[in-house]
């Protein structure tokens, strides 16, 4: 908790595609509290549009001495970033903890659609989460449920229209940022060239999961929910690095594990720009398996009917996961994640899971649901106004008063960080 009479000074980095870090700075003024804004992109001001910025177009070398300086200059008590694993960012977390400087993490809430995710010192593998069921059980005591009626929206197209903006501006006006460099995983230009050939691929595999869902009750299947090759959570929380990786030791599990009955459904990310045709992959990798005939890549359909009616979910960190959870099916988390501990996942090697999944333990589910949702969980949106006001209110309140990942969401050291460190480069485990 934050001492009587504390009085923060907020450093913003790079936020999302969308005016919650102008809303928040204007918030935070409100109460008191002095901001800063650091440009480290060339969109960084197509959405701050207020005074109290300043630009660094260096290196990522010099970068931690520019910052301490603005920090002691300044006298920043915390700092907030939008990704946790940009470079600058990356490198910002390694100076506010050796300076005693609070470090927060705005992301996409856990429990989408309409939530919002606030964590102190890091997400995925640097995530203070607790990941001790007994420690979870203990500090969820009495914690209220999570409200998961949908309250905000958004539609697509605005989120599209703030991302489209957002990366051909830092394509186009990159050299006025010298020494920055975009983490996007592809050419922004190819990525969404991509999106024409894309349209005429997806009908076809719309019609495999249609034929799916009309499969009888007592077809055996299991779900791999596929993330996007450009994710982080997949190129910093996971040793997979690319997802052709993943789908050969999923795959050939599952041909060697699997019952000669069962299935497996390779499920797209409903965003996937389709420029490495995963469909194609998991074809050729299921034939060298001789299961050409049992491994189905679909992409859209009822997310939470092929949950339900599946054997278990394999997946490596996406928040599908949670719905899985809810679902009580069984789950084989295959990368970090904060819901990866014995009673909700499965805890044996990949090859046990096709012959023997555990299935989650309702009261552990409830009991981590109440904890996260309370701690590091905030209902509200990116893009929708109102979700926005509910959100930016909230995270100013949190920071302020020091309750940021509080009551009881927060373990130190982060207690996935050396599990991962120790395990091997293919994801498969110590």
């Amino acid at each position: 908790m934050a001492a009587i009479g504390y009085i923060p000074f907020v450093l913003f980095l790079q936020g999302p595609s969308s005016p919650l870090w102008s809303e928040l700075a204007a918030a935070f003024e409100g109460r008191g509290v002095g901001v800063r804004k650091v440009h480290l992109a060339p969109s960084d001001a197509l959405f701050w549009r207020r005074p109290g910025a300043v630009s660094y177009r260096g290196s990522l070398a010099r970068w931690p001495a520019r910052l301490e300086a603005l920090i002691a200059r300044d006298g920043i008590t915390d700092i907030l970033c939008y990704a946790d694993r940009l470079p600058f960012h990356a490198a910002a977390a390694e100076v506010a903890a050796r300076l005693g400087v609070r470090f927060h993490v705005v992301e996409n809430g856990y429990f989408r659609p309409d939530w919002v995710t606030l964590e102190r010192g890091g997400m995925g593998v640097r995530s203070h989460f607790p990941n001790d069921p007994d420690l979870v059980r203990e500090r969820a005591r009495g914690l209220p449920a999570p409200d998961f009626e949908i309250r905000h929206r958004h539609r697509f197209h605005v989120l599209a229209a703030h991302e489209v903006a957002q990366s051909l501006v830092d394509f186009f006006a990159r050299p006025l940022y010298p020494g920055y460099r975009s983490e996007r995983y592809y050419n922004t230009i190819h990525e969404y060239l991509s999106w024409f050939p894309r349209a005429l691929v997806v009908p076809r595999l719309r019609k495999v999961t249609k034929a799916i869902e009309r499969w009888s009750p007592d077809t055996r299947y299991w779900l791999f929910a596929l993330q996007l090759q450009a994710d982080f959570q997949i190129r910093a929380n996971s040793h997979w690095g690319h997802l052709s990786n993943l789908l050969e030791r999923v795959i050939g599990s599952f041909a060697e594990n699997a019952a000669p009955d069962e299935r497996l459904v390779v499920k797209l990310h409903p965003h996937d720009n389709m420029m490495e045709r995963w469909d194609r992959v998991a074809a050729r990798i299921a034939a060298r398996h001789g299961v050409a005939d049992r491994v189905f890549t679909v992409i859209g359909g009822d997310l939470g009917g092929l949950i339900l009616r599946s054997r278990g979910v394999l997946l490596v960190n996406s928040t599908v996961g949670i719905h899985v959870l809810r679902a009580g099916r069984p789950l084989a988390v295959l990368g970090a994640a904060v819901y990866d501990m014995p009673g909700l996942a499965h805890t044996g090697p990949l090859d046990t899971f096709w012959r023997a999944p555990q299935a989650p333990d309702p009261e552990l589910v409830d009991a981590f649901l109440r904890l996260l949702g309370a701690t590091t969980q905030i209902k509200g949106d990116f893009y929708d106004p109102a979700g926005r006001a509910a959100a930016v209110a909230e995270i100013v309140d949190r920071i302020v008063t020091g309750r940021v990942n509080e009551p009881g969401g927060f373990v130190d050291p982060p207690p996935r960080l050396a599990a991962f460190l120790a395990a091997r480069p293919d994801g498969s485990g110590p």
